[in-house]
């Protein structure tokens, strides 16, 4: 699959841009829905939520992705890290990104940089002490 060697968090960085930038009057915090929940609570829903919600979700897929062992491994692992440092740098510098939801969607392409590597590497570790056991009991 093509999508593969692609970060899929620059979905939701995609997204939020154009919200951001194309609908400035649309609020992240404003309830876009409200329950009354079972306990008595109130329970209400932001855009920033749902955007965080999806976000991991997305996340999800990209730490199973990290599993695999390849060279398109490592060009997704070096696109996400472009991704994380693109994001991080708008939020430094570009007030229209000055959000909790943005700085949330930041920490998650932190964790999918770091997590991936990680994940990644201990995958790796994996497929060589396997490969010396197979060639000690072969050879």
């Amino acid at each position: 699959m093509y999508l593969l060697g692609v970060p899929l968090l620059m979905i939701p960085f995609a997204i939020y841009n154009i919200v951001a930038f194309l609908m400035p009057s649309v609020s992240w915090t404003a309830e876009i829905w409200h329950f009354r929940m079972l306990s008595g609570g109130e329970w209400g829903g932001t855009l920033g939520d749902v955007m965080i919600a999806g976000t991991v979700v997305i996340l999800l897929i990209e730490m199973l992705k990290a599993t695999r062992v390849s060279r398109r491994t490592i060009v997704d692992h070096v696109l996400s890290m472009v991704v994380f440092i693109g994001m991080l740098v708008e939020f430094l510098l570009v007030k229209q990104v000055a959000s909790s939801t943005f700085f949330l969607l930041l920490v998650i392409s932190f964790v999918d940089v770091t997590g991936g590597f990680a994940v990644t590497i201990r995958a790796a570790q994996r497929d060589v002490t396997v490969s010396e056991v197979e060639h000690v009991h072969n050879g």
